[in-house]
């Protein structure tokens, strides 16, 4: 009887490592989406996220502007989409693998920015045309860019 009582409880052990180790680090973060009930890009956005792992909650609002200032987006960086995650301002098309590296350096920063709408960004594919942008890492004290795509 000890001997299967042991077995259960190993077996439970490996069972419960096996599935912290494999969960993607994306689970545990809940991102909340702001965006016009009229925007597709957005949208494609939203199911970027999703199949990267992230839990999206979307909130569809006529007038986008008291978030982005309650968010401290500065006028030149702003997109069609407000989302927030763990204090952190996520405007525009910005790729999940920024996201994760953001809340995995933590910077002391604002948030995140893609101004505009840049083709082949995530949520704005089109074929094969991919236009070059830049992901702004922006806070009160300025602005710089944290990766090119």
């Amino acid at each position: 009887m000890t001997r299967r009582i042991a077995t259960i409880v190993v077996t439970i052990g490996i069972t419960a490592a096996a599935l912290a180790f494999f969960a993607p680090a994306s689970d545990a973060e809940d991102i909340a989406v702001y965006k016009t009930p009229w925007c597709g890009c957005c949208d494609a956005w939203v199911d970027h996220l999703r199949e990267n792992g992230f839990s999206v909650s979307v909130m569809e609002i006529d007038d986008l502007t008291p978030i982005k200032r309650q968010q401290s987006v500065p006028a030149a960086l702003q997109s069609c989409h407000t989302a927030i995650v763990d204090g952190y301002a996520i405007e525009g098309h910005i790729p999940a693998s920024d996201i994760e590296r953001l809340l995995a350096q933590r910077p002391d920063a604002d948030g995140l920015a893609v101004p505009g709408m840049p083709i082949g960004s995530p949520g704005m594919e089109q074929g094969d045309r991919r236009d070059p942008y830049a992901v702004i890492l922006f806070s009160k004290d300025g602005q710089s860019v944290f990766s090119r795509h």
